[in-house]
């Protein structure tokens, strides 16, 4: 009997336990859905989505090469998914749904959805696990509760990596030609019209490109990973977190090719190669969280006690910090790559993120949503960890004494100010020594042409929100 295979973050051939495990069972059809009221309502980007549709287009192709025609279908929201899908399914006589399980809590209801609608109508939904290592619920604690604490959550990952090691599965076998009478919808949608001009040169679509850059990252550049991943002016990370966010390239595939280069290591191998695996099991935790308390993608902090905080609600002081004219130059040459390119240095993620809720004091949420409408790897569960370890609101998150000064963190990990030259270049003629501050030593009446004045005192900002997180102990 034939399945139809429902593409959703899973955007490739290779290592897909949804098209391997169907392509088990026989004849496949596949299928790809838009969602542009979705995407706004989640904050999702057009820089994003734009890459997601030209990995489908690559997709499509590949799947063509395998006779396996892959339908494109704009619907709206994800409530327009079951009965879309239950009639597609009995019109192309398929006998079952099959998909990667996704884990926010809007898809768990509209996969609960298309699951009721199947079995109503005598088709079989089936969801495996994918996007994650280990399945969601495996790794608990002795009290039988979801890890909070990464260090914990990771020695349990490693025991159970060691124990049952993963493997990738093949492609599928070409298949008999299927002639279908379903016509696509274009990828072409408008939704994508406020990209960034250059996205997809930054991002190549494709599974090939996604491959190309994890055998050039782990062959050429891990080793250092450890060293250079916190300078911003260096390109010393992966550049896969966008490939990763949206499946064009598996957790599995990393894992297991960073295993390989680390002399079959996960850990006590090479530092960098370490360094690097430990970031992919970070992922894997704050993908867990979401599955184990599902109210942090409701807009609600990991520690309930932190609701309590009195945020400052200033839009003048917000519409600076998005714009990046905040005074602080690491800050804003970060938020003018954001703007500028769509993706942010992991380093001066969480710069960004401590400025925004610590020094102006202004509510994780606005930021947490400003990153994903514009983050070519805006993902929910790592978008939403980093800001709540950021703002002291979250599972094994930052003391919330522990305060990032911004001048010293750009004088740390960009000392020559090259980063910032590139994204202000107001600043650009400024010696290293002022660069980091520039008015400092400026006379107060004195302004640099195009470049403002520190929006806020740092130190004062700090204790005055140190005081403020007391105030929730007592």
């Amino acid at each position: 009997m034939t399945s139809l295979v429902w593409f959703r973050n899973d955007l490739r051939v290779q290592d897909n336990t949804a098209l391997y495990q169907a392509s088990l069972r026989g004849p496949v059809v596949a299928v790809y859905c838009l969602y542009p009221a979705q995407w706004l309502h989640h904050n999702d980007s057009p820089n994003k989505i734009k890459l997601a549709l030209a990995s489908a287009a690559q997709l499509q192709q590949q799947l063509q090469l395998l006779n396996i025609p892959l339908i494109i279908k704009q619907l709206n929201r994800y409530e327009d998914s079951a009965h879309y899908l239950m009639h597609l399914a009995l019109q192309l006589k398929c006998s079952a749904v099959i998909c990667n399980k996704e884990y926010g809590v809007n898809e768990i209801k509209r996969d609960q959805q298309v699951t009721q609608m199947c079995i109503s109508h005598g088709l079989q939904f089936e969801a495996h696990t994918d996007a994650v290592i280990c399945k969601p619920g495996t790794l608990l604690t002795k009290q039988g509760e979801f890890y909070k604490v990464y260090s914990q959550f990771r020695r349990a990952f490693l025991a159970e990596f060691y124990r049952s090691p993963c493997h990738l599965l093949p492609m599928p076998q070409s298949q008999r030609p299927i002639t279908i009478s379903v016509l696509s919808d274009s990828l072409d949608v408008t939704y994508t019209q406020s990209a960034v001009d250059n996205i997809l040169q930054h991002w190549p679509p494709g599974e090939s490109e996604a491959q190309q850059r994890l055998n050039h990252f782990l062959s050429e550049k891990a080793v250092d990973y450890k060293t250079e991943r916190d300078f911003p002016a260096i390109a010393g990370t992966s550049q896969l977190s966008a490939y990763l966010t949206l499946g064009i390239v598996s957790l599995r595939q990393c894992l297991i090719a960073a295993f390989q280069h680390n002399n079959n290591h996960i850990e006590g191998g090479n530092p960098g190669i370490d360094c690097w695996i430990n970031e992919l099991i970070w992922r894997e935790f704050y993908i867990h969280i979401l599955c184990g308390y599902p109210t942090v993608s409701k807009h609600k902090p990991f520690k309930p006690e932190t609701d309590n905080l009195v945020w400052q609600h200033d839009e003048d002081l917000f519409q600076a910090w998005c714009q990046g004219e905040t005074g602080y130059p690491i800050v804003d040459a970060a938020m003018k790559q954001l703007v500028q390119t769509g993706w942010m240095h992991n380093r001066l993620r969480m710069v960004t993120a401590m400025f925004l809720t610590k020094d102006l004091f202004i509510d994780w949420r606005l930021g947490e949503a400003f990153f994903m409408r514009h983050l070519v790897d805006g993902d929910l569960a790592a978008n939403n960890g980093g800001w709540q370890w950021s703002a002291s609101t979250g599972t094994d998150a930052a003391p919330y004494f522990r305060i990032f000064n911004p001048t010293t963190q750009g004088e740390r990990f960009d000392p020559e100010g090259t980063f910032i030259r590139q994204f202000l270049p107001a600043l650009a003629d400024l010696p290293n020594k002022q660069i980091h501050a520039p008015y400092k030593s400026l006379p107060t009446d004195e302004m640099i042409p195009g470049y403002p004045r520190p929006i806020v005192d740092h130190s004062i900002a700090r204790e005055q929100t140190i005081a403020a997180f007391k105030e929730l102990s007592t």
